[in-house]
C-alpha cells in the first residue's frame, strides 16, 4: 500500500482555485491511498476516526486531511497496517511539507514543532516592560526565567522602535546594551538560540561576532550592505513588513508582494531561503494600533504559500487598548487569544513576553490538534480509564 498527493488540476476556474486555496492558504492535504483490497474496510475505518471527506474507487480512497493531522496518521498507520511502502510513502510527503528554520547553531522543524522566541528588552524605554530589565543583574534573572518557562529562543533588543515616536541611539551605545547579553546566553545557555532585535549595520556586526544566531530586522535588511553581512553569515533572519511610511489600495496583496520582492533580493544576495523568516509587522501600520492590526492577524494564512515560517509578533500590543481600553498589564488574555488564532492558520513562531503562558497555549493547542481517537489503539480504554 501506499499514499501520493493528488495534483491539483491546472485549469482557470472557481473549483481549481478553491481547491488551491485549501491547499496552500488553509493547509490542507489531497491524498489518495492505494489500498490492498483486503485491508480497504480497514483504510476506510482509519480515515473516518480523522473526520476527514473521502471517496473510494475500487481500492483506492481520496481524502482530505490537514496538514497538523499528518503526524498522527504516520504512527496510526505504522502501528496498525505494518507495511514499510506505506511508511515510506508518508514519509515522502511529511519531508515536502516539512518547513525548516536554519538559524546559526541550530535547525529548527517548525512544522514538527511551533517555537517560543521571547523577547528580552535591555531598554529604558521599550513599549511595554521598558526599563523593567535595564541593569545587568535584573536581564540576567530575567534570562534565568525565561529558559526555565521554555523558551527556545531569546531575543535581546538595545533600542526600542515602539510606535508613536522612540528615540534613536548610537550603535555604540546599543552594542554596549546587547552584546554582553549575546555573551551571556551564550555562555549559560548554550541550547538557547540568541537572537538580537537591530537595524543598525554596525550592531548586526557586533552581534554576530559576538555569537548571535539570528537577527531581526523591522526594516527588512532594506540595504545591499546589510543583505552581504548576512550572506557571510549562517545567522537566520527575521525579515519584518512595515507600512509606517505608505498606505495601502490592497492590504493583503501589498504585503504579498512585499514579501515576494524582500525574499527575492535576500536570495538573490546569496542568502539561503531556509535562513528566513517572515513577519507581518503587526503594530507597524501607518494608524499606530489602528484597523491595519486585525486584518493582519486574520490574512496571516494569504502569505503559508511562500513557505517559510511565520513570525506571530502580537504580544501586549495596542489593539488590547484600541478594542478593550486594556492597560498593557492586562493584556495577556486578548494576546493569547490573537495567538491562538494566528498559531492555527499558520503561524509557529510565537515572539512573546509570556513565556509560560504561551507554552502552555502551544501544549493544549497541540493536544486538540492531534487529539483524534481510535479505538483499537485508545491507550485509555487499555489502561481501563475509559467508559
Amino acid at each position: 500500500m501506499k499514499i501520493s498527493e493528488i495534483p491539483l488540476a491546472a485549469e482557470d476556474g472557481l473549483t481549481s482555485t478553491v481547491m488551491k486555496n485549501l491547499r496552500e492558504a488553509d493547509q490542507q492535504l489531497f491524498l489518495s491511498w492505494q489500498a490492498d483490497p483486503a485491508k480497504l474496510a480497514a483504510v476506510q475505518q482509519l480515515l473516518a476516526d480523522f473526520d476527514v471527506p473521502q471517496a473510494t474507487k475500487g481500492a483506492t480512497v481520496q481524502f482530505m486531511m490537514p496538514l497538523s493531522a499528518l503526524p498522527v496518521l504516520v504512527r496510526w498507520s505504522r502501528q496498525i497496517f505494518a507495511d514499510q511502502e506505506l511508511t515510506a510513502s508518508l514519509t515522502t510527503i511529511t519531508a515536502a511539507h516539512r518547513q525548516l528554520w536554519r538559524a546559526g547553531r541550530f535547525c529548527f522543524d517548525v512544522t514538527a514543532k511551533p517555537l517560543i522566541y521571547a523577547i528580552l528588552n535591555i531598554t529604558p524605554d521599550s513599549f511595554y516592560d521598558g526599563g523593567r530589565y535595564f541593569a545587568t543583574d535584573q536581564w540576567q534573572q530575567q534570562v534565568d526565567q525565561l529558559v526555565v518557562e521554555g523558551a527556545d529562543i531569546i531575543e535581546v533588543g538595545g533600542q526600542t522602535t515602539r510606535p508613536g515616536g522612540f528615540a534613536e541611539i548610537s550603535p555604540e551605545e546599543e552594542i554596549c546594551r546587547v552584546v554582553p547579553a549575546v555573551k551571556f546566553i551564550r555562555q549559560h545557555y548554550p541550547q538557547v538560540a540568541i537572537a538580537v532585535d537591530t537595524y543598525k549595520l554596525p550592531v548586526m556586526e557586533a552581534v554576530l561576532d559576538a555569537g548571535a544566531d539570528i537577527i531581526n530586522d523591522v526594516q527588512a535588511f532594506n540595504s545591499p550592505d546589510k543583505r552581504q553581512l548576512m550572506a557571510q553569515s549562517l545567522a537566520g533572519l527575521v525579515t519584518m513588513h512595515s507600512s509606517r511610511q505608505h498606505e495601502y489600495q490592497n492590504l493583503t496583496a501589498g504585503m504579498h508582494h512585499f514579501f515576494e520582492r524582500n525574499l527575492a533580493e535576500l536570495t538573490s544576495a546569496g542568502i539561503d531561503r531556509e535562513r528566513i523568516v517572515i513577519d507581518q509587522g503587526i503594530g507597524y501600520s501607518k494608524v499606530a494600533d489602528g484597523n491595519q492590526d486585525c486584518a493582519m492577524m486574520r490574512n496571516i494564512n494569504q502569505f503559508n504559500d511562500l513557505h517559510r515560517p511565520l513570525l506571530v509578533a502580537v504580544s501586549r500590543k495596542g489593539f488590547g487598548k484600541k478594542l478593550l481600553g486594556l492597560a498593557k498589564k492586562d493584556r495577556l488574555p486578548v494576546t493569547l487569544v490573537a495567538e491562538t488564532y494566528m498559531s492555527l492558520h499558520g503561524g509557529r513562531i510565537l515572539r512573546v513576553h509570556d513565556v509560560e503562558e504561551t507554552r502552555q497555549l502551544l501544549v493544549m493547542l497541540a493536544a486538540i490538534e492531534k487529539g483524534y481517537w481510535n479505538y483499537q489503539l485508545n491507550d485509555e480504554r487499555q489502561d481501563g480509564k475509559a467508559n
